[in-house]
């Protein structure tokens, strides 16, 4: 979605096919000022065409699920609920941003309608909790691992690279498989939050991207050199 607003957006400004040879007779003041100002009205057109993009229709978590207070200007979990004495947090990704492909795309969109869901159990008075990294699509929601890791705030359990993330899901005994998955499942873990989570990320990627194109513009604005009258 992001990539073909911009593509579109970057045929209609292709400020990147300048050349050198148009600048070889201008001084590197000139130069440099030329090239704020074409990058500034590049990210300007972006920014506005970015901001005519409709959001999706609103869409309210499952039930027992409620949404973290500053999850969207976050990098923490979005979802949290209680289960008996267990407190569960879910954090969201695309796979695209793990997996990346080729960079080529045929304008479909599917390929970032796959997530991985983070699902991190907790009790209290433990000092750990059990982590679940799931795939999450439209129909279904599969389990990549199981892990036991110390109890972490915020997006720290997601950079956590030090702890053995437990044999790979596959090749587990079907019957502890199935075990799991009911485990999530009674917990309110499935495919049923696909929507709200797809529609709160489209939210969050709209809301940094127009950040980011505003922020970097800002900066390059910043003490720029008067124009010679």
């Amino acid at each position: 979605m992001w990539k073909r607003v911009l593509r579109e957006a970057t045929a209609r400004q292709p400020w990147s096919t300048i050349t050198s040879k148009r600048w070889s007779s201008t001084s590197p003041t000139s130069i440099s000022a030329a090239v704020d100002t074409l990058l500034l009205r590049s990210l300007k057109e972006h920014y506005l065409e970015v901001s005519k993009m409709n959001p999706p229709p609103k869409v309210n978590p499952p039930p027992a699920f409620s949404i973290i207070k500053g999850a969207l200007d976050g990098n923490g979990p979005v979802l949290i609920r209680t289960y008996g004495n267990e407190e569960i947090k879910l954090s969201i990704m695309r796979m695209a941003y793990i997996a990346p492909g080729d960079g080529e795309s045929d304008g479909n969109d599917e390929d970032v309608n796959q997530f991985f869901l983070h699902v991190d159990v907790s009790k209290p008075g433990q000092d750990k909790s059990l982590h679940f990294l799931c795939g999450l699509y439209t129909d279904a929601l599969g389990i990549h691992s199981v892990s036991l890791r110390p109890k972490l705030d915020g997006a720290d359990f997601l950079e956590d690279t030090t702890t053995y993330s437990g044999p790979h899901f596959v090749e587990l005994d079907e019957r502890m498989r199935d075990a799991f998955h009911r485990f999530i499942e009674e917990r309110g873990v499935n495919e049923n939050l696909f929507d709200f989570l797809q529609a709160w990320l489209y939210v969050k990627e709209h809301r940094g991207l127009m950040r980011w194109f505003k922020t970097v513009g800002t900066y390059i604005n910043e003490n720029r050199p008067a124009k010679s009258s």
